[in-house]
């Protein structure tokens, strides 16, 4: 009956030491964001175009966002299901302190388009589909959350 007790006692501190959650769509701001076409070189031949997004963190919060994480989920508006992504670790154990703004974050899909006419033309092409990026962030234990959705432009990046 100890042990229990013990166990109850522990865990009760535990959780009391730890602050309050932060709900990461209000206590992240994502800003300068640029979103685009990056171009990703010749694979087999072709010339390849992949959706990218750049942008920074900034932590609105009162609290250090300790193993700070983003997903961004690359989507053709046509589709509902997940195109390309990619993942990044934007703070380690240091944490993203409380007002700090991340350096750039820079996303590119894994997927994207592969055509033998020039990039440009590419984008102007009658089949070519539009895509959208969803980003999501999570800190120490704490779930995914959507922070920012945003359309894909149809400009061409190289960098």
């Amino acid at each position: 009956m100890r042990a229990p007790a013990w166990l109850a006692v522990l865990l009760a501190l535990a959780t009391a030491s730890c602050g309050p959650t932060v709900d990461l769509a209000q206590g992240l701001q994502v800003l300068d964001v640029t979103t685009g076409w990056f171009d990703a070189g010749i694979v087999d031949g072709k010339n390849k175009l992949v959706p990218t997004v750049s942008f920074r963190l900034k932590n609105m919060s009162d609290q250090p966002l300790v193993s700070l994480q983003i997903n961004a989920l690359f989507r053709r508006v046509s589709e509902e299901t997940e195109w390309g992504s990619g993942y990044l670790t934007v703070a380690g154990a240091e944490g993203l302190p409380s007002g700090a703004t991340s350096d750039i974050i820079v996303v590119n899909s894994n997927l994207g388009y592969t055509g033998t006419e020039p990039r440009l033309e590419m984008l102007q092409n009658a089949q070519f589909v539009d895509a959208t990026v969803e980003i999501f962030a999570k800190y120490a234990a704490v779930q995914w959350k959507l922070v920012a959705k945003y359309p894909i432009a149809r400009e061409l990046l190289t960098r």
